[in-house]
């Protein structure tokens, strides 16, 4: 499809938004992006988005010309549930389904949701997109109660990405553990995805109009926490991490990533996190 035909809002113009925005402008889309800091309405438009200043409440969203922010075709959301909200399994259902209710009203019938692996828990052991997903975190609760509300909704064709621990630009996994003592389960594996490969599946979803399914995006290779946080901190000069010698793998989850490629017919630039 020529993807300039498509008008898309973006709530959440941040790490992952704000680039595929400027992409997706140079691809000659009409860009509609959201943030809730003023300081970055000027930014955005040098860059060719249209900026909006929008906050979502458990009540209804807030901000001016919400209603030309939803003028488009394609919906995606993009802002964490907030997990420091001690109410965030019930705020944020309430806060996306106040938007979702507007984007209907506005005519908006497609979305992509930005969900996390972190509906599952790590005691599941292996799955893929058939598994059901058991959250332990409130915040994962709230991202699966969304999940499940925006799949059931007859007039929205919403497609769910889940991606896995995330890493380009200035996210630098060398400093998530950076300098910290006696970190357990280094054995464990990690699933986890770089910007790059997040956006192009982005792009692929949009470009081939694959609306309505659920996909997985992380990596092809899962290496252990001791070697990857290890690795990285080295690489960008950051105080070693120190796991525990037999902090052992306790219960972890390994995600598949084949369903993405299959159906997007997708090959990741980024496939062993050991080369982030």
């Amino acid at each position: 499809m020529n993807m300039s035909m498509n008008k898309i809002g973006i709530l959440g113009a941040g790490w992952l938004g704000w680039p595929l925005a400027k992409i997706l402008v140079k691809n000659g889309c009409s860009v509609n992006a959201s943030t809730t800091s003023a300081d970055k309405l000027n930014s955005l438009k040098v860059d060719g988005i249209n900026p909006f200043l929008i906050e979502l409440l458990p009540t209804e969203p807030k901000g001016e010309a919400i209603a030309s922010f939803l003028d488009v075709d394609i919906l995606m959301i993009n802002i964490p549930p907030g997990r420091r909200d001690p109410n965030v399994q019930n705020n944020f259902p309430k806060k996306i389904k106040s938007l979702i209710s507007l984007a209907e009203k506005a005519g908006v019938t497609r979305c992509i949701f930005v969900s996390s692996t972190s509906v599952y828990s790590d005691e599941q052991g292996r799955v893929d997109e058939a598994t059901i997903p058991a959250p332990t975190t409130n915040s994962g609760k709230a991202l699966w109660t969304v999940e499940k509300y925006l799949q059931s909704l007859p007039h929205l064709k919403t497609t769910i990405i889940r991606p896995g621990g995330l890493v380009g630009g200035d996210r630098l996994a060398g400093r998530f553990l950076a300098g910290k003592k006696n970190i357990p389960n280094g054995n464990a594996p990690v699933n986890m995805i770089h910007r790059t490969d997040l956006i192009q599946i982005i792009l692929k979803i949009i470009e081939q109009e694959i609306f309505g399914l659920t996909f997985h995006c992380v990596a092809d290779q899962s290496p252990t926490r001791r070697n990857f946080y290890t690795q990285q901190a080295e690489k960008h000069g950051f105080e070693i991490p120190e796991f525990l010698v037999d902090g052992g793998a306790g219960p972890f989850k390994v995600i598949s990533n084949e369903y993405v490629k299959k159906t997007l017919d997708y090959m990741f630039v980024f496939g062993d996190p050991m080369e982030f």
